[in-house]
């Protein structure tokens, strides 16, 4: 074997080397972009499921919140009458009261301006 066999053997063997690491390099480029494109197809495929899920949640909230509303409407009507039963009530005590010559106490601030408001 002459002298340039070898060199040439040596060359060969020197870019199969660097062959290698260049394709070891793109071989891994290549799996990182797949990769990210794998992630990236995987979040808009679980896209449309999240904002499902998403959205049941918030029209269980909503129904929860309409049904809280609607309890605290009724008790705030019932709360209404009340108020106006006892204005009434106080009112007839107060005639009578005054019908017996008995001056009532001046009622707090508070009734003072719903007798005058209504609010």
């Amino acid at each position: 074997m002459s002298i340039w066999s070898g060199v040439v053997a040596a060359i060969g063997a020197l870019g199969v080397i660097v062959a290698g690491v260049f394709a070891a390099r793109a071989t891994k480029a290549a799996a990182e972009a797949t990769a990210e494109a794998t992630r990236a197809a995987a979040f808009v495929t679980a896209a449309p499921a999240m904002r499902a899920e998403d959205l049941r949640i918030l029209e269980v909230t909503v129904k929860r919140v309409d049904e809280e509303n609607g309890s605290l409407r009724g008790r705030l009507h019932r709360l209404e009458v009340l108020v106006r039963a006892f204005s009434s009530y106080v009112g007839q005590l107060t005639g009578q009261m005054r019908s017996h010559g008995i001056e009532p106490p001046a009622p707090p601030d508070a009734v003072d301006e719903y007798n005058r408001t209504g609010v």
